[in-house]
């Protein structure tokens, strides 16, 4: 398929098919259009999300290959089990998501910026409050009380999570998100939940650490269709806190 740079239109459902993305930049498929909500989810649903820096145009990015985690695959090694054990975090679901993606748009040390701007952090707001987009918080009690030190968010397309972003202000707080998230996805009442993945986007060494592969951009649209047909039950992403530690038992047993 020729392989060219499209140019969104009106139309909100609209996305020219993932396989014409450039391959430099690698995964480039679209620039301009919005971001309205039904458009940007719409995105998600086709596997194409959007990533750009202030100052220029909206792009559109499908990339290959891509990074994704299978939910059992997920891997914690033995320093963090053991710091898990004796860490004082709480895990919460849904409480406070503006607060995470607020957060994950601070700009990390040695970078130039953020590319999670004010009218990204409006899109996935309004994401959140449709129902579409989730949020894991890691919280510490202290003597100033209850603080949020680490989460993360993304945006949920049937049994596919497709995260976005985390942050992390106080040790392994983002891989304990990540590590209940993964567990999220297992839940019993989930149809066929051995299905269930992580969609990483890009890969990095942190995320390959934890369990991140990568497969061609073919493969995870396959199972992106897929993923569609699976329905997680409501209460799997409602807002409440959640106990974790158990997590870590499935672990020891493998």
């Amino acid at each position: 398929m020729n392989k060219t740079l499209h140019y969104l239109s009106d139309d909100l459902n609209w996305f020219p098919s993932p396989s014409s993305a450039l391959d430099d930049p690698a995964g480039l498929l679209a620039i301009g259009g919005d971001l309205n909500p039904k458009r940007v989810f719409s995105g998600y649903q086709q596997g194409i999300f959007p990533w750009f820096s202030e100052g220029e145009p909206i792009m559109w990015w499908s990339p290959d290959p891509r990074a994704v985690i299978n939910i059992n695959d997920v891997k914690i090694n033995k320093s963090l089990k053991k710091f898990l054990r004796k860490c004082d975090y709480s895990v919460s679901i849904n409480t406070q998501f503006n607060q995470v993606i607020s957060n994950c748009s601070k700009p990390r040390p040695n970078s130039e910026g953020t590319w999670i701007m004010p009218e990204m952090i409006k899109c996935y707001n309004q994401l959140h409050a449709a129902g579409n987009a989730h949020s894991i918080e890691i919280w510490q009690i202290g003597e100033s009380g209850k603080n949020l030190v680490g989460g993360l968010y993304g945006v949920l397309v049937g049994n596919c999570f497709c995260g976005e972003s985390m942050f992390s202000l106080q040790p392994n707080a983002s891989k304990l998100a990540l590590i209940c998230l993964a567990d999220l996805l297992k839940s019993p009442q989930a149809e066929d939940h051995s299905e269930a993945f992580i969609d990483c986007q890009l890969p990095n060494p942190y995320l390959m650490s934890m369990g991140a592969t990568l497969i061609s951009r073919e493969i995870y649209l396959d199972r992106l269709a897929k993923s569609q047909n699976k329905t997680l039950p409501l209460s799997v992403f409602s807002s409440k806190f959640i106990q974790w530690q158990n997590i870590l038992e499935a672990y020891d047993n493998r």
